[in-house]
């Protein structure tokens, strides 16, 4: 069965038996983890087992372990520091800076494969210009340079212990103070301006074959009027101007910087149209059911590069 173009969250530690079904429908590709979903590992590695045991090829299966105040899985887990408590002797000692970013993404990838997981969806690679607080302490930094090179530090270490690895929120975040989660967020920046500051750590990473990468819903008005998500425009400069091969995710359809699209059907067709290769909807429960049958299937371009995903993994 080819992946399908939907990630799912699931209830609770155990899957229920609706979540049985629907996870074996077509449609669907991925699991996305939550705290809901965790109570120490060995239960997570009966989780994921189950998950796994569902297909063939396996759905993947990812989380947010980023590290500081966004990480999903803590008791019996590392305490993973913050991008920026990484970052804060960069100034000091580089070397020191990058060696330490690379032991904990190291450590982070080794502990979820560990347990079953496939990929998290780390790095940010938002610039903090000190306006967005749901971006903040989770950048590596105020200069693209900077995020860029601890970035590629944090991929070395994750590529260590074996897994892929995902950069987020494209083209990116770092320039608006609304969270996308709970508001609009629109910012009225220059495409040159993005591609002089905010772009560039996501280049130098593709360049060094990033395999995946979540898009934003910010809304960048001179580019495109729609959130970048669900922008054809943002996709095709992902595509065509930085070269990117790799698998493309949408952000959690169901915050609110997405509403603007619609109820969420439409809001999962705009972001597959535009040419996310995987939606993400992660709490809508039940509420999937019914759109399940009426998902789009992946064009054969997004349906080899999810394969090509789940090659890596």
């Amino acid at each position: 069965m080819l992946p399908g173009p939907l990630m799912l969250g699931i209830a609770g530690t155990t899957l229920l038996g609706e979540e049985v079904e629907r996870l074996r429908h077509p449609a669907v590709g991925g699991v996305l983890l939550f705290k809901r979903n965790y109570q120490n590992p060995q239960q997570l590695s009966d989780l994921t087992a189950e998950i796994r045991a569902l297909r063939q090829p396996p759905l993947l299966i990812a989380v947010d372990q980023e590290g500081g105040r966004v990480q999903r899985f803590r008791t019996g887990f590392t305490e993973l520091p913050s991008a920026r408590a990484l970052a804060q002797d960069y100034a000091q000692s580089a070397q020191q800076a990058l060696a330490e970013t690379t032991a904990t993404a190291q450590t982070m990838a080794k502990e979820l494969l560990g347990c079953g997981i496939d990929l998290s969806f780390a790095p940010v690679l938002d610039i903090d210009y000190g306006i967005s607080s749901v971006i903040g302490d989770r950048s590596f930094g105020s200069t693209p340079e900077q995020v860029s090179a601890l970035a590629l530090a944090w991929q070395r270490g994750v590529r260590a212990a074996g897994m892929v690895c995902v950069g987020k929120h494209f083209p990116g975040h770092g320039g608006v103070a609304p969270d996308s989660h709970h508001a609009t967020a629109v910012d009225n920046r220059s495409l040159e301006d993005l591609r002089q500051q905010d772009m560039i750590p996501f280049r130098r990473m593709i360049d060094n074959q990033l395999a995946a990468i979540m898009m934003s819903h910010v809304v960048f008005p001179n580019i495109d009027p729609v959130p970048a998500g669900f922008s054809a425009r943002w996709l095709q400069l992902l595509r065509r101007e930085l070269q990117f091969n790799g698998a493309v995710f949408s952000d959690d359809l169901e915050m609110e910087g997405a509403a603007s699209a619609g109820n969420l059907m439409e809001r999962i067709k705009a972001a597959l149209g535009a040419g996310c290769d995987m939606a993400i909807v992660g709490n809508t429960g039940r509420e999937i059911d019914r759109y399940l049958s009426h998902i789009p299937s992946p064009s054969p371009e997004s349906s080899l590069r999810l394969v090509r995903l789940h090659a890596k993994v």
